[in-house]
């Protein structure tokens, strides 16, 4: 099929994926739909006058033209919805863009695919979960895709390029700008280890209505979503429950109840929107992926940034063999009170393991 028709279909006013995608059936290729007479096009499943005539009169044709300049230019790969390269994962989703824009190297139908979601305003706890969860993701060969805002999103991606995982994010806008304009460098290095992704054309600004639609992307090309930290009203949730509704796997992380920012987390899993991970080994266990060999050496390498001093005596303690919480206590000089907490703390970031008979171990 001609690429031009092709863009210029996913152009016409009125006519989204779902009726473009009718459009193709019954005519057989884009070329098709733009020498059809009106009747033909009233045949059409959710196609009326109205529509019939957007079609008719639309210019896409010349649009798609111009665009196919700079997308050529640039090295844009143009994914259709029927081509083999394009996500399948996503193609079983009703609501799958007809096109879409693509610069990068990674593989969108990889066997693994897991998305990382979470707020912009991320705290301490939510980045080194995030941190967490990458390097826990690295010996299983997976692609981890976000939508490259600011938060939890940044640290996905950032920390992804680090651990040496290929990286895909997701953009609700075009690929001729970068928003936030923060991440251009990381976007230069993400589409050499990774890619970016997008239904709109070049051109397209970053408007409130595209982030919901990017979400949906983000949800359907994935086998599992796993939001990190997220307020009750935050993007994140939006891209959850899309993934329920496409009947993929959501995993949260739970957070303390007074947490603006665990909320949402909170809220899907008590509401059964996701499944509750304390730990991504959580995760590994869940996905069936424990069966395979890990690189634990190489994973405790990869220890949670910025150990308090209390933290950092008792991850020293338990690098030369697991202890019970009295050894911990006299070893460290610190009162049992005081080490409860601070035990439970490292336990929640997944630093520790607690075995029976109250002993501790790295993780």
């Amino acid at each position: 099929m001609s690429l031009t028709h092709q863009i210029a279909l996913s152009l016409i006013k009125g006519v989204g994926p779902m009726l473009a995608k009718n459009l193709l059936f019954h005519f057989g290729s884009a070329e098709a739909v733009f020498v059809a007479s009106k009747q033909e096009m009233k045949k059409v499943e959710g196609i009326g006058e109205k529509t019939a005539n957007a079609i008719l009169a639309t210019n896409a044709l010349a649009v798609a033209e111009k665009q196919l300049g700079f997308i050529q230019k640039h090295g844009i790969k143009v994914l259709f919805y029927g081509d083999k390269a394009y996500p399948k994962r996503l193609r079983q989703c009703y609501d799958a863009p007809l096109l879409l824009y693509y610069k990068g190297h990674a593989d969108l139908n990889h066997h693994r695919i897991v998305s990382v979601v979470g707020t912009r305003n991320a705290t301490a706890y939510g980045k080194q979960l995030c941190k967490q969860l990458i390097g826990a993701l690295l010996p299983y060969d997976v692609i981890v895709v976000s939508g490259l805002a600011l938060g939890i999103d940044a640290v996905a991606h950032q920390e992804s390029l680090a651990q040496g995982l290929p990286t895909v994010g997701v953009l609700a806008h075009g690929l001729d700008r970068i928003y936030p304009a923060v991440h251009r460098e990381l976007t230069q290095k993400m589409a050499r280890q990774g890619g970016l992704l997008t239904e709109f054309l070049p051109g397209t600004n970053p408007d409130r209505e595209n982030f919901p639609k990017r979400n949906r992307i983000i949800a359907g090309m994935s086998d599992v979503t796993i939001v990190v930290e997220a307020s009750i009203k935050g993007g994140a949730l939006i891209t959850a429950e899309l993934a329920n509704s496409y009947n993929r796997d959501v995993y949260a992380f739970p957070g303390r109840t007074s947490d603006e920012f665990s909320e949402g987390c909170n809220f899907l899993i008590k509401t059964n929107r996701a499944g509750l991970i304390n730990h991504p080994r959580d995760l590994i266990y869940y996905l069936g992926w424990d069966d395979e060999p890990v690189a634990k050496k190489e994973i405790q390498t990869q220890m949670p940034i910025q150990l308090n001093k209390e933290e950092q005596v008792i991850v020293d303690l338990l690098r030369e063999e697991p202890m019970s919480t009295d050894e911990l206590a006299i070893q460290s000089d610190t009162p049992q009170s005081k080490l409860a907490m601070t035990l439970l703390t490292l336990e929640m970031q997944g630093i520790l393991i607690s075995l029976p008979g109250k002993i501790y171990k790295l993780a």
